[in-house]
């Protein structure tokens, strides 16, 4: 057989990857889960579980609201889903993609997993205190372990002996033993604020959003901490990946467009071995079964970008729904059919805009990208911003042609950080006619007595077809 550099290409985009395996994000703002085929680097539809806006703000509203949070079945028959805004968990048949039940917790879920052994569903509660277990066939919740305040998520030992429960608001990662459902550990993390962990059988891996840094624990008793690194504004996820060429860990750092490449050494600090610039705000990511391939979803850039794990480079960047959060990779997700069934189009979920906005004095660090997505009849805006003064509060502007027009009040966190949305006819009025074609976007100080200009548009928005 005649090999093409065409098809030598394909070959090396889509290894390790089988028929009937399946990448999913879940799309907060659009309230959909994409679905890609791993194989073709290609996305298939997406499974609709909510309206747009306004819509969803409607009270006879019915759909799921802030899709944002996945995890998947043992057996990868069932994709559960997390909604935020309607406090509900969503479970999916991977084969038909269709609903097969729904279960409502408690304030502000944020992800749920199962156990190794598949009888439970755990879920993080992260508006209150407590990791909701869920019998998954009867579809409700059979008990509730207390936790340190706002869990942000749950993953288990691969042996399923413990589960590693990180907080988001709360300097404590809680260790429980599945067999009595107690708390046995509490260990420090280095800053409160931790959305995402990766386990394996030695270490955890949990990021702290706030202060930008990453923590290593050990996975057995007494849970010591081995590191923490300094990863970077916005550090968001983190996989951990086993391959011919060692052990790694991979971990998105949203505020600099970055994944970057840990190797991994049992019980020692990890060392950097590559940074990789990615596209707009990296946030969710998972590796392929095989270890060759990393997946990672691009909040404000509605897009999944596939790493080639060999030579870290970007293989392909494949469009999805708007400002996705949690990404899983699901081997043999399908197992009979192509898979396509009940997957629809993302309809009005597509063409954002994008805009980087950069320091207006050369000496600051401070910068931010903002998304814009069409909701139907208004807009979200989203601006990721990093370099700021921590504790400082800001304004977003629109300025230009008009009278300038605030868009945003907000404060920089602890590690000068801050992520904003708001909503308006703010697309058709950035990209729109001639007559305000000279609008921008702008950050700039809302300190009594200042009115300084901290962020400055770079250039005319792009567009994300």
């Amino acid at each position: 057989m005649k090999l093409t550099i065409t098809s030598l290409l394909v070959a090396a985009a889509t290894a390790g990857a089988q028929t009937g395996d399946r990448v999913y994000t879940a799309d907060q703002t659009s309230n959909t889960v994409s679905v890609i085929d791993p194989a073709t680097n290609k996305m298939l539809g997406a499974i609709h579980l909510g309206e747009d806006l306004p819509a969803a703000l409607l009270p006879l509203y019915r759909g799921e609201l802030l899709v944002h949070g996945l995890g998947f079945s043992p057996d990868h028959k069932t994709l559960d889903v997390v909604s935020i805004g309607s406090n509900s968990v969503t479970l999916i048949d991977t084969e038909t993609n269709t609903v097969k039940g729904k279960i409502y917790v408690g304030r502000s879920p944020h992800e749920a997993f199962f156990r190794p052994d598949g009888r439970e569903l755990w879920v993080t509660v992260r508006g209150e205190n407590y990791v909701s277990v869920i019998d998954p066939v009867r579809q409700k919740e059979i008990r509730r372990i207390e936790t340190a305040n706002g869990p942000g998520m749950v993953l288990f030992r691969p042996d399923g002996k413990y589960a590693f429960v990180p907080s988001s608001f709360t300097p404590e990662m809680d260790v429980i033993d599945t067999a009595t459902y107690r708390v046995i550990a509490r260990v420090k993390q280095a800053s409160p604020f931790s959305p995402n962990l990766a386990v394996d059988q030695d270490e955890v891996w949990f990021t702290l959003k706030d202060t930008g840094k990453t923590q290593v624990v050990g996975a057995k008793p007494p849970f010591r901490t081995i590191s923490v690194l300094e990863t970077g504004p916005i550090t968001n996820h983190v996989t951990l990946v086993t391959n011919a060429k060692g052990s790694f860990a991979y971990v998105s750092v949203g505020g600099k467009d970055q994944l970057l490449v840990y190797r991994r050494a049992q019980d020692s600090t990890p060392k950097l071995v590559a940074t990789i610039k990615t596209g707009d705000l990296p946030h969710g990511i998972w590796g392929s079964s095989d270890g060759s391939r990393v997946y990672l979803g691009l909040e404000n850039g509605d897009a999944v970008q596939v790493i080639d794990t060999a030579t870290n480079q970007i293989i392909a960047t494949i469009p999805v729904g708007q400002l996705p959060q949690a990404l899983v990779y699901v081997p043999k997700a399908v197992t009979s059919g192509n898979g396509f069934a009940n997957l629809k189009p993302l309809g009005p979920a597509t063409g954002a805009l994008h805009v980087e906005l950069v320091p207006s004095d050369s000496s600051s660090a401070a910068h931010a990208s903002v998304s814009i997505n069409s909701l139907g009849l208004i807009d979200n805006l989203q601006i990721a911003a990093t370099g700021l003064e921590p504790g400082k509060k800001y304004r977003l502007v629109l300025a230009g042609g008009y009278e300038p027009q605030d868009l945003a009040a907000f404060a920089a966190g602890v590690g000068g950080v801050a992520i904003v949305q708001t909503f308006g006819p703010l697309k058709r009025v950035v990209a729109g006619s001639p007559a305000v074609s000279a609008l921008k976007l702008e950050v700039r100080s809302n300190e009594p007595g200042s009115d300084g200009l901290v962020l400055r548009q770079a250039g005319p928005p792009t567009i994300t077809p």
